[in-house]
């Protein structure tokens, strides 16, 4: 619990971009309209699209509204703030964020494209399972990175996880099946794969992961299968783009979003789980393991909307 209320608190301040970028935007426009009329949607509309929500999410949020102000008899626009708030958590439900992976023999896929801190993050979730007591095998997959190996290893020491591959220039496929073989052989509960992440060259990827997950189903039938894409939230819009690129080479079933303290574009999560109907599964707010936690929609909505500290009597 105590850990939930540090990462609240974190996450409340990881979200002060994002908070200053939509939420004083929308706060603005609840103060600052005597009546709910046309300008007063069109005005929030922009803050939302602005905020990164996207345009899907913010059309169905704000249809939602609408309707809300009709059917209540609604007359002032500060009443809209909470009915707000509710939509967009409805626009974020995707349903049970399952991470079965954890209770399993499992291998977990992460996919993304360089630079959105992929190899950390694999690092920092061999380290949340390694908490857990879970015997970790890490597969250093990324073989076109020079740094990728090298930065994994480190990880890897850190978390007291095992490492596969990490040579540059080697066959990432050849790479998981060595590592699928030491996850059997040493009954290893998860077997963490990073993969090289080149989306520029869509056709030369797909055929990657697709030998590498056909070795897996060839070699590790029973292991419980997940793929994660890893997003830098700091992009926006780009990295809606990322994960629909993502999605069409490879059966993606979450998400983790990186740097969500370093962003006024937060609204990106939003968006993600409106029109993709893929579960954020993790956030990450800053560089420990710890700023790395399961996302929850709720939790997230009301750390965005929270009402700064200093700010109440």
């Amino acid at each position: 619990m105590a850990e939930e209320k540090g990462f609240f608190k974190r996450l409340v301040s990881g979200l002060t971009k994002t908070r200053d970028n939509i939420v004083s935007g929308m706060d603005s426009i609840f103060h600052g309209f005597s009546h709910i009329d046309e300008d007063f949607y069109e005005e929030l509309e922009e803050v939302l699209i602005m905020g990164d929500l996207g345009v899907q999410a913010t059309e169905d949020i704000l249809d939602d509204l609408r309707e809300k102000v009709k059917e209540r008899h609604i007359k002032e626009p500060s009443d809209c703030r909470q009915i707000l708030i509710d939509s967009i958590k409805e626009q974020m439900d995707v349903g049970e964020t399952a991470y079965e992976f954890e209770g399993r023999t499992s291998v977990v896929m992460v996919v993304g494209v360089n630079g959105v801190g992929k190899t950390t993050t694999i690092g920092k979730l061999a380290g949340k399972l390694r908490a857990q007591n879970k015997k970790v095998i890490l597969a250093a997959a990324d073989t076109f990175r020079a740094a990728a190996g090298e930065q994994l290893k480190e990880w890897a020491n850190r978390a007291q996880a095992e490492l596969i591959g990490g040579q540059e220039g080697s066959d990432p496929a050849a790479v998981v099946y060595d590592a699928v073989q030491a996850a059997k052989a040493r009954h290893a509960d998860v077997l963490l794969c990073d993969t090289a992440g080149r989306l520029h060259n869509k056709k030369n990827l797909m055929e990657e992961l697709r030998k590498m997950n056909r070795i897996i189903d060839r070699e590790y039938p029973e292991a419980f299968r997940e793929t994660l894409v890893v997003l830098d939230a700091t992009t926006g819009q780009n990295a809606l783009q990322q994960a629909k690129d993502f999605k069409d080479v490879a059966d993606i079933t979450g998400i983790i979003l990186t740097k969500m303290d370093g962003t006024a574009k937060g609204g990106i999560a939003v968006a993600i789980q409106a029109e993709l109907g893929i579960p954020v599964k993790y956030i990450g707010v800053g560089e420990t393991i710890e700023d790395l936690q399961k996302f929850d929609a709720d939790t997230f909505v009301d750390a965005l909307f929270a009402v700064p500290e200093e700010k109440e009597e």
